[in-house]
C-alpha cells in the first residue's frame, strides 16, 4: 500500500468506523475498493497497533466488505441470552465461538445481499433489528445509522455520539496525525 493509498484507507476507516475504532460500539462495516494483497499487508499492523480486529466478510467484484470490530465488545454483544436466542433462528448455534459466528455471517452474505441479523453484529439494538425484519425495512420511527423501531430518543443520542466519534477522529487526521496517533488522542478526548 503506497503512502497515499494508506492515508486514503485510514481516512475511510475513520469516517465509516470511528465508533468501533474508539470502542463506543462493537463493530462497523465498510465497503472498500482495495486489493486483497494491500489489505493483507495492512491488517496485521492495524490489529497489533489498534487492538481491534479486521475481517473481510464478502468480496464482490472489485470491492470488499470489511468488518472492523472490537473483539471484547462483540463477545459481550453476542453472548447475551436474548441475542443467542434470536440468532438461533438463523443457524447460529449455542456452541459457536465469535469466530464461528462471523464465519456463519460471512457464509450468509452474498454480493448485494445482507442477512438481516447483521444488525446484531453491528451492535444495533435487538428491538430495532427485529422491527426492521418484521416491517421489511418500512415504517421506522427514525432513520440514521440504522432504522429505529423502538426508542427514537435513545437512538438520537447514540447517533450524536457516533457523529462525535467521527468528527473527533477525522479532526486528528486533518491535523496530520496518523490513524494510530489519532486513535490515542481521540480516546483521551472522549474520556
Amino acid at each position: 500500500m503506497s503512502g497515499r493509498e494508506r492515508a486514503d484507507f485510514e481516512r475511510a476507516l475513520a469516517v465509516h468506523s470511528a465508533p468501533a475504532l474508539l470502542g463506543v460500539k462493537c463493530a462497523n462495516l465498510i465497503s472498500l475498493k482495495v486489493s486483497g494483497s494491500s489489505l493483507s499487508k495492512y491488517v496485521p499492523e492495524f490489529e497489533r497497533r489498534s487492538g481491534l480486529r479486521m475481517r473481510i466478510l464478502c468480496r464482490c467484484r472489485e470491492r470488499v466488505l470489511l468488518y472492523v470490530y472490537h473483539e471484547t465488545l462483540l463477545d459481550i454483544q453476542l453472548s447475551r441470552p436474548e441475542i443467542r436466542t434470536f440468532l438461533a433462528q438463523y443457524g447460529y448455534t449455542e456452541n459457536m465461538s465469535v469466530d464461528d459466528m462471523l464465519s456463519r455471517l460471512s457464509e450468509r452474505m452474498g454480493c448485494g445481499s445482507f442477512p438481516h441479523e447483521i444488525g446484531i453484529f453491528l451492535g444495533y439494538p435487538l428491538p430495532d433489528v427485529q422491527g426492521f425484519i418484521e416491517n421489511e425495512g418500512r415504517n421506522c420511527l427514525l432513520c440514521g445509522y440504522y432504522k429505529v423501531y423502538s426508542d427514537p430518543e435513545q437512538a438520537q443520542r447514540t447517533f450524536a455520539n457516533y457523529d462525535r466519534c467521527r468528527d473527533i477522529l477525522c479532526d486528528k487526521l486533518d491535523r496530520g496525525y496518523d490513524l494510530f496517533q489519532a486513535l490515542v488522542l481521540s480516546k483521551e478526548e472522549l474520556s
